[in-house]
């Protein structure tokens, strides 16, 4: 009679899976058969040095869920910043064609016209916008015109504030992080305990640091409060104007003209003619614009590898002789104690990411990045040693263009730039040895590009709302419990059968 019953497990185990798989056809799921229907945004992000396009997607029926905004597609524009067009405004809206023509393409076409459209101009503008008011005004009208050409939801091209920058990018690199609110593997929604991360930017013409603080500001200007998922944030935040990486070679150059009459952070061998003009028509070289010069004068200028000389440059651009504050970064500025985790990105990410890859150096811990500076410092640009011994005892490297041939245009300037990084987090910022740890260089976080571009459309489309979502499940709670209990019982019915099989080959009665 035990023997029937136990013949009867396998049919019962083949019955039990049957039946999941019919409570699984059953459960209230979306079809996995027919993709899901998606929205679509555009987010062209118009920096000083040069324009992206981002194309981000999310399932249209989760418009104030997380996690779930993407990138869809990128396009970077040919050419300079909208703000390089001030004297040719017409050009700034022709630069877009070819991304926007993408976008055609990359959009599905029943969703053009519920797709919104949105043009952020950043530091490069602000600079032009300060100089020369009309020229702004005429290169935004100019992108407006191409824009409202297409058939998308066009909601505005505008200069965002500084502030605006620094938040947005903090919001995207947390959104994408899932640092404010996740989404179970059962469908129910929790807020994370890691907390939130720091934001660091580093574009052409500004650089931006934000993170959360439990303090409020000694300066309300350098703080926002954010109130998202039903969740308060006090964030504090400041741009540097002119601070960017672009600006920054210009002040540098403008500096080793007046000063040495050759450039300590280039490579030694490298030489090349220098447009005055070119030097002086930034506001941020403002300050050490001769009375008269030739603005047709061009100037020949040579590197000479010298890592101590080229950081004494890049100190005389901060400024810690006074702050009205408890504490300050540079140039008077209240800044909190740094506080938790930090992500870099932009300049900061393919700084370090060149020390790391292209020169193979190691740059995990402040020694490790200051010895790296040193190292590109000591570069020459072409094969061989300068004369002479070599500064901290390091041996002659080999020629820098053989180390990246396909980035000649911008070798030459790697050594400032890294200085002006590690300068600016160590002396700057005041990361030591223990914050430094936290911080990590990224360009993306999954598939999505980290900058202020996603937080900016995430705030204009609501898509991340103030309220704390309801609780959601993808799948009936009694119908999970069901289907756990089932799969439970099935490893166990094996077992059995298993074990019965095994005792009855061992039982004189069965031979």
């Amino acid at each position: 009679m035990a023997g029937k019953a136990l013949s009867l497990l396998p049919p019962l185990l083949l019955a039990a899976a049957g039946l999941a798989g019919l409570l699984l056809l059953c459960v209230p799921t979306r079809d996995i058969r027919e993709p899901p229907a998606l929205k679509y945004g555009i987010v062209l992000d118009a920096g000083s040095s040069h324009t992206s396009m981002f194309i981000y997607k999310w399932p249209a029926d989760k418009e104030n869920d997380t996690g779930i905004v993407g990138q869809h597609s990128s396009c970077d524009v040919r050419g300079g910043g909208i703000s390089s067009y001030a004297d040719n405004p017409s050009g700034a809206g022709q630069s877009l064609v070819e991304c926007l023509n993408q976008a055609l393409r990359d959009v599905p076409k029943e969703r053009h016209a519920g797709t919104p459209l949105y043009l952020g101009a950043t530091a490069g503008m602000r600079l032009l916008n300060l100089t020369n008011p009309e020229a702004a005004a005429n290169v935004l009208a100019a992108a407006t015109q191409t824009l409202t050409q297409y058939p998308f939801d066009f909601r505005g091209a505008r200069i965002l504030s500084a502030q605006d920058e620094g938040v947005f990018g903090w919001v995207t690199a947390n959104y994408l992080l899932e640092n404010f609110i996740k989404y179970g593997w059962v469908g129910q929604w929790f807020r994370p305990r890691k907390g939130t991360l720091g934001a660091m930017d580093l574009g052409g013409a500004s650089t931006q640091i934000t993170f959360e603080t439990a303090s409020p500001a000694e300066d309300p200007a350098n703080e926002v409060q954010l109130q998202l998922y039903g969740q308060h944030y006090r964030v504090y935040t400041h741009s540097f104007l002119c601070y960017g990486r672009d600006q920054v070679l210009w002040r540098l150059l403008a500096s080793a003209l007046q000063t040495h009459g050759f450039h300590p952070c280039w490579p030694k061998g490298y030489s090349t003619h220098v447009l005055l003009q070119d030097v002086y028509e930034s506001p941020c070289t403002a300050a050490q614009r001769p009375q008269t010069f030739n603005r047709s004068a061009k100037v020949s200028l040579s590197g000479s590898s010298d890592p101590a000389l080229c950081r004494g440059l890049i100190s005389e651009l901060f400024n810690f002789s006074s702050c009205r504050f408890s504490r300050c970064s540079f140039n008077g500025i209240f800044q909190p104690p740094l506080a938790g985790k930090f992500i870099a990105f932009s300049a900061f990410f393919y700084t370090v990411d060149f020390l790391r890859t292209v020169m193979g150096l190691p740059v995990a811990t402040l020694q490790q990045l200051e010895a790296a500076v040193v190292t590109i410092c000591n570069q020459t640009w072409s094969e061989g040693s300068p004369g002479g011994r070599w500064p901290y005892g390091l041996p002659p490297a080999f020629q820098l263009q053989a180390r990246a041939p396909g980035e000649r245009a911008r070798l030459p300037d790697y050594c400032a730039g890294a200085t002006f990084v590690q300068q600016l987090l160590c002396r700057g910022y005041g990361f030591d040895e223990r914050t430094f740890g936290g911080v990590t260089f990224q360009k993306k976080a999954g598939d999505t590009a980290v900058g202020w571009a996603l937080g900016y459309m995430l705030n204009l489309t609501n898509l991340i709302p103030a309220d704390p979502p309801e609780l959601r499940k993808g799948t009936d709670f009694s119908s999970w419990v069901v289907l756990l209990l089932l799969f439970a019982a099935m490893p166990l019915a094996a077992f059995v059968l298993l074990l019965h099989r095994a005792c009855s080959a061992k039982s004189p009665s069965a031979i």
